[in-house]
């Protein structure tokens, strides 16, 4: 089993961030700061679910089935992995409300209401 990244500092708790990559088979490295994958933010038994739920192909059901649970409660399960992602329902309409915002304010731009200056600040605000 291929060991899990470690996504928290184990002495203060901050998050860890990837400075260097290595090729296994020539040496190569690449030094920067690398986001981590957001995939390092889920625990191990979130990450654990996520892999059954993908073996399963996305059925519920299935997963239902595998882990002896309610179908409520694997639908929580799925739901808070989501968020953690953040990919749940909230997250979208975090997204949707900003494109209507930018959208607003590119409109007052070309309307003339604001100068450019003015919607850069605005864009850059949220």
């Amino acid at each position: 089993m291929l060991a899990r990244p470690v996504a928290r500092c184990p002495s203060c708790g901050g998050p860890l961030e990837v400075r260097r990559l290595q090729c296994p088979q020539c040496a190569t490295s690449v030094e920067g700061q690398f986001p981590p994958s957001r995939y390092a933010a889920l625990d191990p038994a979130e990450q654990t679910f996520l892999e059954l739920f993908l073996r399963a192909r996305g059925n519920l059901r299935e997963v239902e089935r595998v882990l002896g649970l309610s179908y409520p409660t694997v639908r929580a399960r799925l739901d808070a992995v989501l968020d953690r992602l953040g990919l749940g329902e909230d997250a979208g309409e975090a997204a949707a409300a900003t494109l209507r915002r930018r959208l607003e304010v590119l409109a007052a731009l070309e309307r003339g209401e604001i100068t450019a200056t003015e919607a850069a600040d605005r864009l850059v605000q949220g």
